[in-house]
């Protein structure tokens, strides 16, 4: 694999980023967080629908007590649950399993449940269970379930939505479960069109650009790359923007040639002079799809809805009403990956000839060529190796 190849695969920058610490994943801000299972109240009626699916669910339970899982409360009741698993190549019996699984080291979902899902914990979840993949190695990611509630369907629809399929079923003693799995080699086939199927991978084929944020804007967005001044208690809170892998940027640039399965790079403008040194590279994403031409303000506003930390109010009279004649339009794009710490800065960017003049940054987007992209993500984490 050449080093075109190897700085365009997330997996490799997860694997440089994280090397030194292969442990599960576990988030400095957010109320998703990893605990061990003998810090939750295995009382809880939340566990109750696991208990009535498994009837040896308590001891299994307490059979973790020090293994790590992962839990969000609200007003202190638990409203989600995961617990994944690193299965080994060669170490598993998947004798129950029809059709049989073939020798890979694989990542199970081995429990997850989301009930207060208005706050988007499926989605954040899902990124919890990916950064573990990318960090693992692994080939595939499974899960097997019931389908017997509301929840374990809602379940479904969100596994295959995220490029989950349906591969066959297992056999128990508490029955019949269904068997999804998720392809997650370093070979997979990227899907451009429909960029969730094999996120967070992305092609080395689509354009590349970098777009700029306010910082009041930056860390509700993307709470993962946090600005190492900032104070993270302030985003531990449940807000759908913050949890979902989806997020949007509005925009009334010119440029409106984005399109599905480009890469975009955050740039969050500094706070503080020298701008050179406050303003950073932060973010890695994937666009999903570009909306324009929306008939009126209710569609605009509902493409942005729960995915933006900007008020309706301000959506309609600095975005819709500001330039009336020249609409805004929606990009909506899939957090795939943040920087590691240090980020880059516009000192950087100038150091590697992305940006010449600190007092005269591009307007809108700037579309980085594929030497510029490789330079910037090389130099982002050999700053990471060097700390």
């Amino acid at each position: 694999m050449d080093i075109e190849d190897r700085v365009f695969r997330i997996q490799t920058f997860l694997e440089k980023a994280t090397a030194e610490n292969p442990e599960l994943i576990k988030h400095k801000v957010l109320a998703v967080k990893r605990v061990d299972f003998a810090d939750v109240d295995l009382k809880d009626h939340f566990f109750d629908s696991f208990r009535n699916d498994y009837a040896e669910f308590d001891k299994w339970f307490n059979s973790k007590a020090e293994q790590p899982c992962y839990v969000c409360y609200s007003d202190s009741q638990l409203i989600a649950f995961l617990f994944v698993k690193i299965e080994k190549t060669g170490e598993e019996s998947y004798s129950e399993i029809t059709p049989v699984f073939k020798p890979k080291k694989r990542l199970k979902i081995g429990t997850l449940k989301v009930t207060g899902n208005g706050y988007k914990i499926g989605e954040r979840f899902l990124k919890t269970i990916f950064d573990n993949a990318l960090l693992n190695k692994v080939d595939e990611i499974y899960v097997t379930l019931f389908n017997k509630r509301p929840e374990q369907e809602n379940l479904m629809e969100m596994l295959e939505e995220w490029g989950f399929t349906k591969h066959g079923f297992k056999n128990t003693q508490n029955g019949e479960e269904l068997v999804y799995t998720r392809e997650f080699s370093k070979n997979l086939t990227i899907n451009i069109e429909n960029p969730k199927m094999t996120f967070p991978f992305f092609s080395k084929t689509t354009n590349k650009y970098l777009i700029k944020i306010e910082p009041q804007y930056h860390t509700e967005l993307f709470p993962d790359s946090i600005n190492t001044r900032e104070d993270e208690a302030k985003y531990t809170e449940n807000e759908p923007h913050r949890n979902r892998i989806s997020k949007v940027y509005i925009s009334h640039s010119p440029d409106r040639g984005l399109k599905a399965g480009d890469i975009v790079i955050i740039y969050r403008i500094g706070e503080t002079s020298p701008k050179k040194y406050s303003s950073t590279v932060t973010t890695i994403c994937i666009v999903e799809s570009v909306k324009n031409n929306f008939k009126d303000f209710d569609e605009f506003y509902d493409s942005c809805n729960r995915r933006t930390v900007i008020s309706k109010d301000d959506l309609k009279t600095k975005w819709w009403e500001k330039l009336p004649n020249y609409k805004p339009f929606v990009i909506n794009l899939l957090y795939a990956h943040s920087l590691p710490t240090p980020k880059p800065t516009l000192n950087d960017l100038i150091h590697l000839k992305i940006f010449s003049d600190p007092m005269n940054i591009p307007k809108g987007f700037v579309k980085l060529n594929n030497k510029q992209f490789n330079d910037l993500i090389i130099f982002a984490y050999s700053k990471k190796r060097e700390k």
